[in-house]
């Protein structure tokens, strides 16, 4: 009986891991971190990978059941990959638990201040969001822009093709490909 449960859950699990990596990726191209100007340090590659799951997390909100427990899955799915970015970075199992909560506070923040920013009439508060977490210089302007323009492509989609389709995220400029 125990084992069928692991079985089930890990069938569960797997589109979510994917999906996990798919954002991931997106969340390491260069031109965020050129262009967008991400810093990029352990606290960059956070702000990016925070801005890429909020961007997900948005839309599975908007969309029917079961979406809202695939949402749960991939925030714990997120979790213990920065989980695991830090033991392999040398933190100990001592240290991780302190880290983890701090991670989890600044991960909520800036869910909170992004939904904020976007549901705001004015724009600007979109760039101040971003200058304040993810983009301190003057790529803000810029990821503003991107992260409407993922917004928009992640609003066509269904809960089957976020679990499916490999491009997620358009390009960072409008006349690139997305990743």
């Amino acid at each position: 009986m125990i084992f069928g449960l692991f079985g089930k859950r890990a069938e569960r699990l797997a589109p979510v891991e994917a999906l996990l990596g798919r954002v991931a990726a997106a969340s390491r191209r260069p031109a965020l971190y050129l262009e967008g100007e991400i810093p990029d340090t352990f606290e960059g590659r956070f702000e990016s990978l925070a801005l890429h799951a909020f961007l997900i997390l948005r839309r599975l909100r908007e969309l029917p059941a079961p979406a809202g427990d695939l949402a749960q899955d991939f925030v714990d799915a997120c979790f213990s990959y920065l989980e695991l970015g830090f033991r392999q970075g040398g933190i100990s199992d001592i240290g991780v638990p302190k880290r983890m909560k701090k991670i989890a506070q600044s991960f909520y923040g800036r869910l909170n201040a992004y939904e904020k920013a976007l549901a705001a009439d004015d724009s600007e508060q979109l760039v101040d969001a971003l200058r304040r977490n993810a983009s301190p210089g003057e790529g803000a302007p810029a990821l503003a822009a991107y992260v409407r323009r993922a917004q928009a492509a992640l609003a066509g989609l269904d809960l089957d093709a976020i679990l499916k389709q490999e491009a997620l995220f358009p390009a960072f400029r409008e006349n690139d490909d997305g990743v």
